[in-house]
């Protein structure tokens, strides 16, 4: 009973620890980086958070119980956005506008009371050069 509880731990942090891969065409209208997760705890002060961590700030978006966050980088400013009800829906994916091939990068969604934080998920964006016809 032991190994079959520690098996479905760990299949259940396994599809939470990477999301995959996400390709998308340069140009292309959006796209969007997964991220749900049902076991988010109940702090005061909680913030989701995607960030890069090649960039500083690293910070890509954020979103707190007041809605999103002023401190984020500024080359995804005024390009990224989250469902409004994410922290009660459970799904904190990002969506990103106007990707560019500068864009494609490792992002991490993750969780923060400001004391720890819990890395929910890893997404590798994979932007392609060639425009709209492809």
């Amino acid at each position: 009973m032991k190994m079959l509880l520690v098996m479905v731990l760990l299949l259940h942090v396994s599809q939470h620890a990477l999301a995959g891969v996400v390709e998308v065409n340069e140009g292309a209208e959006l796209v969007f980086l997964p991220c749900v997760f049902r076991g988010i705890p109940a702090e005061d002060n909680l913030r989701v958070m995607w960030t890069r961590s090649d960039l500083n700030p690293r910070f890509v978006h954020q979103r707190g119980e007041e809605g999103d966050l002023e401190e984020q980088n500024q080359r995804y400013r005024g390009r990224t956005s989250m469902k409004p009800d994410a922290l009660d829906s459970s799904d904190f994916s990002l969506t990103l506008r106007k990707p560019h091939l500068s864009d494609s990068s490792n992002y991490t969604c993750s969780f923060t009371d400001g004391v720890e934080e819990l890395r929910v998920t890893d997404v590798e964006l994979k932007v392609k050069g060639g425009g709209e016809g492809d």
